[in-house]
């Protein structure tokens, strides 16, 4: 089996120029296929709920982009009262662009002290806790947003109208907060002319992920009457929800995938065929001298994997490095989708890509077992 495996590498390199724009043809298409892969994967962290979620989001009722949710300020004491719920922290966002677009700046204006509670999972990588306290304007940005936008400690930067001062850059294993600014409550309601009092909503944390639905229509309830009703979801029913124009979209890039995966199937089964004819003399003098039809299939199938697993390998590479790289978010209606690829994505599609060589190399392989050895010899 070894043998025949460094036999067919010796195969593949008698034909250079072939073998290469196999490989990067398939490469192509593994490199789509994984950047597909990582959208939807994404998106499934995203909008898939867990045992493990407690966080409910209270908007204005029918309003979907943060500029039209105007809520009081004061509907959190309200919202405390209600049994089994732990904690309640009102929050102001502003986005440059509600609609799905690349690339969305958004601010998340937070109680002065409680973005620990709101976010207890972030860290400070570069800058200080003091630095953020001591300024009214301070912002904390996330990681990948500090990148994207390549700012520092110490930079000031304007985005929808809001000029800031950069304290310092988190990390959170929430992909969502390493792509947005943290700044002060009072700040962003006084910067966005919206008024103080007036945020946009309030993500309240129960006890347990059974008392989610329990909560969410006793606050609805509560102010049903009120001149600004609500309506209470659990956090990721929110955003798949909310971000309709973006999942749509999303959806539509399986067909993008599933074209990809037909490339690479017709690619690698093009070429093997190809070798196949042009070996015809050669597999009939390996099959006299003693080797089996199965031998032979062997040899095809082999190289056919060869091919798919290193087209596989470099184009899931690339693109993981790429989108690691240029840290791509997709926003819409004032949320946040990051674009981070897994290792697991790269070797679900290295893996698929052999896969798809040995299947392509199939027909191939059939015919080259099947061709009498009289005749091919003769050829």
């Amino acid at each position: 089996m070894i043998a025949l495996l460094q036999l067919a590498l010796k195969q593949l390199a008698r034909h250079r120029l072939r073998t290469l724009l196999t490989v990067l043809g398939v490469a192509s298409g593994m490199f789509l296929f994984t950047s597909v892969e990582t959208l939807q994967q994404s998106l499934a962290v995203a909008t898939e709920e867990t045992a493990a979620d407690t966080t409910l989001v209270v908007y204005r009722e029918n309003r979907f982009c943060p500029m039209t949710s105007l809520l009081p300020e004061h509907y959190a004491e309200e919202i405390r009262d209600i049994p089994n719920v732990r904690e309640v922290i009102p929050i102001k966002i502003l986005v440059n662009n509600c609609g799905a677009s690349l690339d969305v700046v958004t601010f998340r204006g937070v109680p002065e002290g409680l973005l620990t509670k709101y976010a207890p999972e972030i860290e400070i990588i570069e800058g200080t806790a003091a630095e953020w306290e001591k300024r009214d304007d301070s912002a904390l940005l996330g990681e990948q947003f500090a990148k994207r936008r390549g700012l520092n400690p110490g930079d000031k930067f304007d985005a929808a109208g809001i000029t800031v001062y950069v304290a310092g850059v988190i990390r959170s294993p929430f992909p969502q907060d390493n792509n947005v600014a943290y700044v002060k409550l009072n700040f962003l309601q006084q910067a966005s002319r919206s008024g103080l009092g007036i945020v946009t909503q309030f993500n309240v944390r129960v006890e347990s992920s059974g008392d989610l639905d329990s909560v969410a229509e006793a606050i609805d309830a509560r102010f049903k009457s009120d001149q600004q009703p609500t309506n209470t979801r659990p956090e990721k029913a929110f955003f798949a929800e909310t971000a309709g124009q973006l999942i749509e979209l999303i959806g539509f890039t399986r067909w993008l995938g599933l074209g990809a995966v037909i490339a690479v199937i017709a690619l690698v089964a093009n070429s093997i065929l190809l070798m196949v004819r042009s070996r015809v003399k050669e597999n009939a003098v390996l099959r006299t001298i003693g080797y089996p039809g199965r031998a032979i299939m062997f040899l095809v199938l082999s190289e056919g994997g060869i091919l798919g697993i290193a087209g596989g390998f470099f184009g899931a590479g690339l693109a993981w490095v790429f989108l690691r790289w240029q840290s791509f978010t997709m926003g819409s209606e004032g949320h946040t989708l990051a674009v981070l690829p897994e290792v697991s994505t790269v070797i679900l599609a290295t893996l698929g890509a052999l896969v798809l060589g040995i299947v392509a190399s199939l027909h191939p392989a059939i015919i080259a077992i099947r061709q009498p050895i009289v005749k091919s010899l003769r050829s």
